[in-house]
């Protein structure tokens, strides 16, 4: 590890999911192996075989949000603030206190406002209903990151990161390499996503990857993955900034890596997913040995979690034999652009409690998926370092590391 570049701090996490709000019930669930995969709840009716989702219900934004910053938030910029509120306060940063033009806010999401899109395309075409003249700053893929900065008054870059399911990780990993360039002392980081409608569902229905039971990562009898939505927001801080306020460190993030398999825009290719965990390694200065547990990417589909075990070969060796590799989208569902986020929350909270959580549904080995991906139950495990994969449509690949602080 080079001890002399700036080390950079987790102070603050933050989340909404369908396990409920926090990172609390979301680290209990995953830790539990309790699924919070329910029955579909749509505005809109669907004619549909898949009839399921990771969706959180009875959420109620007023609760969280002032309602006249509510009117111009889409769900998915909902859930980003309620997550970013949690996290900013675990950091001790009170929402009085501006943060200035040293503080980044990048946010990252596969779609932005898919509500607010569906809904004015339902009004148009459907109904002849009037559009929300809001609709716009409601839908824009920015609209998560630019509340988060006003809201907090975080001056610095701000922007979103579109890249489908890595998104969350790379606004992540970027966040880290403004703070190590010395560009901001802080960034407000994560992923955000709310794209559970009809039409969403039956695009995705469409491709065929979606399962209408179970999803079970690794699994030889997986059939597919399950939506979810939510938020992961996480607040970064360069240590000297971090330790001049007294701040207390979750975590470092150590690590980040990121390619693009360059080929084929829906099948993913294992040599790139190897090369963005090796980058990752390489960024925090690790030998493969090092890692105590990855959090995969693990949808449930065919081929993803093929590739994936095979690039987790290519980069482990023989020590994958020794390595717990799990999955916890049968809790949270696939959460797209939040997916990465959500899953780094659930890998800090694995990191800091020893404990790696089990790969819920899973029945039986496949021997294209030959790993321990900890069935059953939850295990104790010593780690100094994790790792969370996240790897998207597009061939797009991001990888981070996260050690103790």
């Amino acid at each position: 590890m080079d001890v002399t570049r700036p080390r950079v701090f987790i102070t603050g996490a933050g989340a909404a999911t369908a396990a409920g709000i926090g990172v609390a019930p979301l680290w209990e669930a995953a830790r539990e192996g309790r699924s919070a995969v329910g029955p579909l709840e749509l505005a809109r009716p669907l004619r549909s075989n898949i009839r399921i989702g990771a969706q959180i219900r009875g959420f109620d934004p007023a609760a969280h949000i002032e309602s006249g910053v509510l009117a111009f938030c889409d769900r998915f910029t909902q859930f980003a603030v309620v997550a970013g509120d949690e996290a900013l306060a675990q950091a001790g940063l009170a929402r009085g206190e501006r943060l200035g033009p040293r503080t980044a806010t990048i946010v990252g999401t596969g779609i932005g406002g898919a509500d607010t899109i569906e809904l004015g395309m339902h009004n148009a075409y459907v109904t002849g209903q009037r559009v929300d003249p809001w609709s716009v700053p409601r839908l824009m893929p920015n609209g998560a990151a630019s509340q988060l900065s006003a809201r907090y008054g975080a001056q610095g870059p701000s922007f979103a990161v579109a890249s489908a399911c890595a998104s969350g990780t790379q606004a992540i990993g970027l966040g880290a390499h403004f703070i190590r360039a010395g560009l901001v002392d802080r960034a407000i980081v994560g992923g955000a996503e709310a794209c559970i409608t009809a039409s969403g569902m039956k695009g995705w229905e469409a491709l065929r990857v979606l399962s209408p039971d179970f999803c079970r990562p690794f699994s030889k009898d997986r059939n597919g993955m399950v939506l979810g939505e939510g938020a992961g927001i996480f607040v970064l801080e360069s240590e000297e900034a971090a330790r001049r306020r007294g701040a207390e460190p979750l975590a470092e993030l150590c690590g980040y890596g990121t390619s693009s398999d360059a080929a084929d825009i829906v099948r993913p290719d294992a040599s790139g997913a190897a090369s963005a965990m090796s980058q990752a390694l390489d960024d925090a200065g690790l030998p493969p040995g090092a890692i105590g547990y990855v959090n995969a990417h693990g949808t449930g589909t065919l081929a993803n979690d093929a590739a994936e075990a095979a690039a987790l070969h290519r980069v482990f060796g023989e020590g994958l034999r020794r390595l717990p590799v799990s999955s916890t989208k049968p809790i949270h569902g696939h959460g797209l652009g939040a997916g990465g986020a959500i899953e780094l929350a659930v890998t800090l909270m694995a990191l800091r409690a020893g404990i790696a959580p089990p790969t819920a549904n899973w029945t039986t080995p496949d021997p294209k998926c030959d790993l321990d991906c900890v069935p059953g139950q939850a295990r104790e495990v010593a780690m100094r370092y994790a790792m969370s994969n996240s790897f998207a449509f597009g061939g797009i690949n991001a990888v981070l590391v996260l050690g103790q602080p």
